[in-house]
């Protein structure tokens, strides 16, 4: 049984080497908790990768990842996702000819092992349209259960990936640029719905969006080439003259 006072989630000097490039060099990280963690910083810093690895989609040379007490590394993708992993990614994949009630349902359906069953059977089962409603809801969807996916925004879209990742029933959701590609009231609408995860779900948060990072982090960590240079809440963040001047738009590095 994992302290409940540890982390949810702590990485342990974790190296990746892509040929001459470090993509995480001595990299450790920790998120508690029911917190917010965002990771930030400037393309091919090696988020990416470091997700990758916390899934088991990429094996990293050396280093630890422990998930609740428990070391990740012999785990597949599967097996963690199952542990309590769940992701969003940067370019969203759906069924586009479904409603977005069936997309969600089917995520369901996958969670509670029936993935032989086709979606008629499916769409008249309420132990699956049921939790796929409150996801629909959670992510700020519920409105929008029976519109088909190829009639909704980009916007849509993204809010409907993260119904689907809640459909695993994290305890960890790695959430990987859910910003990206967003208007400016799209992006308020998956900010208001990540605030109404918080406390209840713990979360590490990549993201470009420094707005959205501010208004939703607990802690951020900096990460360059690999290392995290800088870690901590987002006021001291905001206060360091390294990360001002390389990362938040100070100076021209």
């Amino acid at each position: 049984m994992a302290d409940a006072n540890e982390p949810i989630l702590r990485v342990e000097r974790l190296f990746k080497r892509f040929g001459g490039v470090n993509a995480t060099d001595d990299l450790s990280l920790d998120v508690r908790r029911g917190e917010i963690h965002a990771l930030i910083g400037p393309n091919g810093a090696g988020k990416t990768t470091f997700i990758g690895q916390l899934m088991g989609e990429i094996a990293p040379d050396a280093g630890r990842i422990l998930f609740e007490g428990r070391d990740l590394r012999a785990l597949s993708t599967a097996a963690r996702v199952r542990g309590g992993l769940a992701r969003t990614f940067q370019i969203t994949q759906l069924l586009g000819e479904e409603t977005a009630l069936a997309n969600v349902a089917l995520a369901v359906q996958a969670r509670q092992g029936h993935s032989f069953r086709f979606w008629r059977e499916a769409a008249r089962d309420e132990t699956l349209l049921a939790p796929a409603r409150e996801c629909l809801a959670a992510a700020g969807l519920g409105a929008r259960a029976h519109v088909r996916v190829r009639e909704m925004s980009h916007g849509e879209h993204k809010q409907l990936e993260l119904a689907i990742a809640l459909a695993c029933k994290p305890r960890l959701l790695l959430l990987d640029e859910p910003m990206a590609g967003l208007g400016a009231s799209e992006s308020r609408d998956m900010v208001q719905a990540l605030k109404g995860m918080k406390g209840s779900l713990s979360m590490l948060l990549v993201e470009h969006d420094m707005d959205a990072v501010f208004a939703l982090a607990d802690r951020v960590s900096v990460l360059v080439y690999g290392r995290i240079v800088a870690s901590g809440s987002p006021a001291q963040i905001q206060a360091d003259p390294q990360v001002r001047a390389a990362y938040l738009g100070e100076g021209d590095a």
